[in-house]
This record gives structure tokens, sequence and C-alpha cells, in this order.
């Protein structure tokens, strides 16, 4: 399956929607967490699994945008876009507490890896 590439501002255009998707992801999956601090309690054995799978409906939809989340932990909504700088494919970048995304990787390189998207290849900001 060949996924959409993104440019850097098609990738700032659908972040109203990866927000909330994001937002949403983030809200249930720390209640996930603390509910597995409580495995026995009969509250977390009933919601538990309705979270699970309101969680994997929302990376769905992430993926049937055309990007895919990757912060398991819940603690900073990671979502990469697979995109392509200089002839090179990459995966841009946005953290949820950054207002657009503005960095990426290599692939083998992940999030440690980040450095700023060219900012000839950046749409232009808001004055």
């Amino acid at each position: 399956m060949v996924r959409h590439v993104f440019t850097p501002e098609q990738a700032n255009r659908t972040l109203p929607l990866v927000k909330r998707i994001v937002g949403d992801i983030l809200e249930k999956g720390r209640e996930l967490r603390a509910l597995a601090r409580r495995p026995n309690d009969a509250v977390s054995v009933e919601r538990a699994p309705l979270l699970e799978r309101e969680v994997r409906e929302l990376l769905a939809e992430l993926e049937r945008i055309g990007c895919s989340y990757k912060d398991w932990g819940f603690e900073h909504g990671l979502v990469d876009f697979p995109g392509e700088i200089d002839g090179e494919r990459v995966l841009l970048c946005w953290r949820s507490d950054e207002a657009e995304v503005s960095w990426y990787h290599l692939a083998d390189t992940g999030f440690a890896g980040r450095v700023p998207i060219p900012e000839r290849l950046l749409p232009p900001r808001a004055r």
C-alpha cells in the first residue's frame, strides 16, 4: 500500500483535525494508564476494554489521514507524517504542545534525531 507523502504545508493543513484526534487519544490513553494501576477494580475491568477500543478507533482515524501516532506512554502526543525533504524520504514530526509541523527526522533516527524543516518549505506564518 502506497501511503500519502505530505509536504509540510499539507501536514499543517491537517493539523486542526489531527490535534483533536490526538487530544482524545491522550485523554483516553491517560485514563487507561490510570486504570492499569488498579487492575482488579470493578470499574477498571469494565471501562478498560471500552477505552482500548476507542483508542484503536482513533489511531485508525489518524492512519486514514495518512499519519501515525508514536507516543505509547500517552505523554506528548507524537505524530509522524510521511514526507520528503530535498528528495529524501523523511517523517515530518509534530508533538501536541507544538503550534505547527516544523520538524522532521529520518525513519531510523526517531524523535531524538529531529531537525527543523527548512524555512523555504514551511507555509508563510500569519503576522
